[in-house]
This record gives C-alpha cells, sequence and structure tokens, in this order.
C-alpha cells in the first residue's frame, strides 16, 4: 500500500467510528494455549461476566495448534482463574454457566485447512449475530498477523470494509513494530486485508481507570483550563516505575530497552492526554486526531540534541526492599557486556502554541525504590516579594497518581498556626478509594469491552503508532556505537543514575520521586 492510500484509510476511519451498542458477538482468541489467555483475556472476560456487562448470547473460541478438548481447555482456564482471578474466591455458578460459552479449535495457524475448521464452528452457533459479528484476537508474534488476516479473509471471515460500518475486527497487540519502518510494514500488512477501523492496537496502559480519568479531569473542570499552558506552568514530569527487574524477559529486553518496551507505548500516550488540546467532541476519531497532532509537536532530536536532553541507565547489583538484585549483565540471556538502558529519562519540547518553552520531562526504569506511575504539573513560583524575607517558597504542584493508590494531590502554602508567619507546604489530596470504594476494573476488561463496541477511542491508531516510533528512533540511532559511561549506571533500589539528576539540575530543577502513600 502506498502512503496515498494509508491516508485514505484513516481519514475514512475518522469518519464512521462511532460507537456502538454491544451486541452478541464471537471472539476468537488467536494463540489461545499462550500466557495471555489464561492470565488476562478470560479472567477480564469472567468478570465482566460477574458484572452483567459482556452481551447475551456470546461466545469465545479459542484457536491453537496443541491438541484439546473444550472440557480440558475449559479445565485449564478455570485452574489459571483460581490465580488470576481479581476476585477470589471464583464464584462456581457464574463459572459454569460462563464456561459453556467457551469452545476450542485445534488448528494451525499457517494452514487453511484450519480456518475452514473455524468457520464451521462459527456457523453452527445458535443466532446471526454470533455467526457474523467476529472478533479476532491476534494473542500472537507480531510476523503472524499478516498470515493469520490474510487465511481469516481468503476463508470469507474477515471482509474488509469499505466505507461501511463493519461487523468484524481484530485486536492486536504490541509490540507493534520495533522501529518505524517495521511498523509501517506492519501496518500495511494488517490494512491489506482490514480497514483501519477494523483494527484495533491495544495498550494495556489506556485501558486504566486513572489514565482514562485524565479527559475526565482536564476538560470537565474549568480551573485547570486557564492553568494548564506556558504561563502558568514551569514544568512536567512523567514518571513510570517499576519496582521489578528485568527477570526471566532478558532476552526480551536486549532487543527491546526501556525506550521501546516503556517510552515509545505507555509513556508517549501519557504524556498526550496529558498535552493535548481539547477535542471537539468525544468521539474516538476527534479524541485520536488530537493526540496525533500534539505527537508530531514533539521536537524530533538531532544526534547533538539527544546527547543534551536523554539520559540512558542500567542497574547493577543492589537491594530492593532487602531483597539483593542481581545486576543486569548477570540476568538470564544478557550479554556480559551489553549497553541496554534499563532507565531512561529525557527532556522533551512541544513545539506549539500552549507549550512553548515547557520542558517535559519523562523518566521509566527498572528496579526502582517504588512501583509507581504518576504525572507531576510543577507551577511557576509566586514573585518573592512579600515573603522573601521570611522563607524559599515552595512552588504548586499537582500531581495525578496514575496507580497504585490512585489519586491526585495539590500542594500549595499555608500558614502554621501560632504567633510567627511560619509558611509550610500542605496538601489536598482525593483518593478514588475513599471517594468511590476498591473496585477499580482491570485494563483489559475495559478494553475488550470497547472493542466489542467497536469504540475505538482507546486504541492506538496506525499515525499514532508511527509518530511516536519517529521520535523513539531519532534517540535510538543517537546511541549506536555508544557505551554507557560511569555516571549512566545505578544501583538496583536507587532512584536512578546520577546522570538523570544532572539532567533536570542544568534548567535548576530537580526530580520529585513517588512517595508510598498508606
Amino acid at each position: 500500500m502506498n502512503d496515498s492510500q494509508h491516508l485514505d484509510e484513516l481519514l475514512a476511519s475518522r469518519s464512521d467510528q462511532a460507537r456502538r451498542p454491544i451486541e452478541p458477538c464471537t471472539m476468537v482468541i488467536f494463540g489461545a494455549s499462550g500466557d495471555l489467555a489464561a492470565r488476562k483475556l478470560i479472567p477480564a472476560l469472567y468478570h465482566l461476566t460477574v458484572e452483567k456487562l459482556l452481551p447475551e448470547p456470546f461466545r469465545i473460541v479459542g484457536f491453537a495448534r496443541r491438541e484439546k478438548t473444550d472440557a480440558l481447555w475449559r479445565a485449564e482456564l478455570r485452574e489459571a482463574l483460581n490465580l488470576f482471578s481479581r476476585t477470589k474466591p471464583v464464584k462456581d455458578a457464574i463459572w459454569d454457566g460462563f464456561a459453556q460459552n467457551i469452545y476450542y479449535c485445534q488448528a494451525d495457524m499457517a494452514e487453511s485447512a484450519g480456518y475452514e475448521k473455524l468457520k464451521t464452528l462459527i456457523a453452527s452457533f445458535p443466532h446471526e449475530k454470533l455467526q457474523s459479528n467476529l472478533m479476532f484476537y491476534l494473542a500472537t508474534n507480531p510476523s503472524q498477523f499478516g498470515e493469520v488476516t490474510a487465511h481469516l479473509s481468503a476463508a470469507g471471515l474477515l471482509k474488509k470494509a469499505e466505507g461501511r460500518v463493519t461487523n468484524e475486527r481484530i485486536v492486536v497487540e504490541k509490540p507493534f513494530g520495533q522501529d518505524l519502518a517495521s511498523a509501517k510494514a506492519l501496518n500495511n500488512e494488517l490494512t491489506r486485508f482490514t480497514h483501519e477501523k477494523q483494527i484495533f492496537r491495544i495498550d494495556h496502559y489506556l485501558g486504566k481507570e486513572t489514565v482514562q480519568n485524565i479527559l475526565t479531569f482536564r476538560f470537565s473542570n474549568a480551573i485547570w483550563e486557564r492553568l494548564w499552558n506556558r504561563e502558568c506552568i514551569d514544568h512536567v514530569q512523567i514518571t513510570v516505575a517499576e519496582k521489578i527487574g528485568v527477570g526471566s524477559r532478558g532476552g526480551y529486553y536486549e532487543e527491546a530497552g526501556a525506550i521501546r518496551d516503556m517510552v515509545q507505548n505507555h509513556v508517549l500516550q501519557v504524556l498526550s492526554l496529558i498535552a493535548m488540546e481539547p477535542p471537539a467532541s468525544l468521539e474516538a476519531e476527534n479524541v485520536r486526531d488530537e493526540k496525533v497532532k500534539l505527537l508530531k509537536s514533539i521536537r524530533v532530536m538531532t544526534p547533538a540534541q539527544v546527547t543534551e536532553n536523554v539520559v540512558r541507565g542500567q542497574y547493577f547489583a543492589g537491594e530492593v526492599d532487602g531483597e539483593s538484585r542481581p545486576a543486569y549483565r548477570s540476568e538470564a540471556k544478557v550479554k556480559p557486556n551489553s549497553n541496554v538502558e534499563t532507565f531512561l529519562a529525557m527532556r522533551l519540547h512541544i513545539d506549539n502554541w500552549r507549550w512553548s518553552g515547557v520542558p517535559f520531562y519523562i523518566r521509566t526504569g527498572k528496579n526502582l525504590p517504588l512501583g509507581a506511575s504518576e504525572v507531576r504539573i510543577q507551577f511557576k513560583s509566586a514573585p518573592n516579594i512579600l515573603f522573601a524575607a521570611k522563607d524559599t517558597l515552595d512552588a504548586n504542584s499537582l500531581t495525578l497518581r496514575l496507580q497504585p493508590d490512585e489519586g491526585m494531590t495539590l500542594r500549595f502554602n499555608g500558614k502554621v498556626p501560632g504567633g510567627t508567619t511560619e509558611l509550610r507546604p500542605v496538601r489536598m489530596h482525593f483518593s478514588y478509594d475513599s471517594e468511590f470504594g476498591a473496585y477499580t476494573p482491570e485494563a483489559y476488561e475495559r478494553l475488550l469491552l470497547e472493542s466489542m463496541a467497536g469504540d475505538a477511542t482507546l486504541f492506538i491508531r496506525s499515525d499514532e503508532v508511527e509518530t511516536a516510533w519517529r521520535i523513539v528512533d531519532a534517540i535510538h540511532q543517537a546511541w549506536i556505537g555508544k557505551s554507557l559511561t560511569n555516571r549512566e549506571f545505578y544501583a538496583a533500589g536507587t532512584w536512578g543514575p546520577a546522570a538523570a539528576a544532572d539532567l533536570l539540575a542544568k534548567s535548576g530543577h530537580e526530580w520529585k520521586n513517588p512517595q508510598p502513600r498508606h
């Protein structure tokens, strides 16, 4: 597909991808014997059943090469659900009814006979919508996406939508490419047999309740809009910290590193929601249009700018909560002289009217002291005129805690009670648990529900993917042949390398580390 055809698909997808009611449907999971189905997909579908949110009727078909009967797969899934359900114990009566809708199709993804077998099974379901309203979840290696969609198309199970609302769609997992070239190739592969509006690219971060609430927080509260710009905001910090190390994922991490694993998708998605302009409406394509505009406004760096604005890091042996952690270079399947980053910090500039001159600092890393994701909006300091002789005033800040202990904290200065004029920073805190109760659905529950409804708001469009890769590729290219310096190593259990602190110190700023909340 050439660029002109690709643009036509995008424009068409923007015009008719409206929210539809959730109707009876069949969900086919390719790679059904894998970890994702047992850990995430089936538990999410079970919980949607508990909440009475799934359409009625509904069918789940697992498609995989291993030989299993319906009964055996159901038994395996029940065992996994006992481990991975977010509510315990599993309710037998609900599971028994839910399990009756689960089927297994043993077949090879590379052979057309398996797709004819799948077609026959779907045709046997006793409802017209179960036979025609089809969602194909590709829980497979991305290299198999094109092969699966080609076979589905040949079998007549997947028809490319041309100017119509379609009843067939595919859902694909990240990683969506390893760089811009591979992402474009993958997009072209998929759109040979599907229209862009039929493709739902999952980033599970967008399914998190607190991430979705960024738009609600910004655009349903008038008090923030006057403050949300370069006039009032000094800088923004986005931290996605992981307490775990690489563990058994060393082989994958050697290829991905922190920039591909976290920045290209999760971190840039959060940044786009924080910084985007108000959409014309909350329809999927209006929201996604504004996210793309924002990503296109991020300055793509030259090699010299990468050196000035980006810091890599890699952990060496240390302790996290008293537990010894090995060095990254000692992890399984990791090269002993690896320069892959397990930590990344960078300063990004957004070249548009709202954010000109406001630095966005982002960082993410493994084996940090605390697992937490948050956005800190640091406002400009008040003029030191009235209180200059008394105190150094803290600048006001607003922190959006995305996980865990989800909530928001506004920090401002207050007078300490008594006969003096001593000032002290105080906080006003909102907790999701306290206000709405402890129930927070898993990201996959929301994402599966939205994909069944055909609402693409929480999914990534192809131009979003490609724009994010342009930003990341420029940085990755500048690292080729460069070894980590001593100031880019950090002990497991610390907040990253000294070079990360240096990055902010150049501008008179410092990192504000997430704090545990009780």
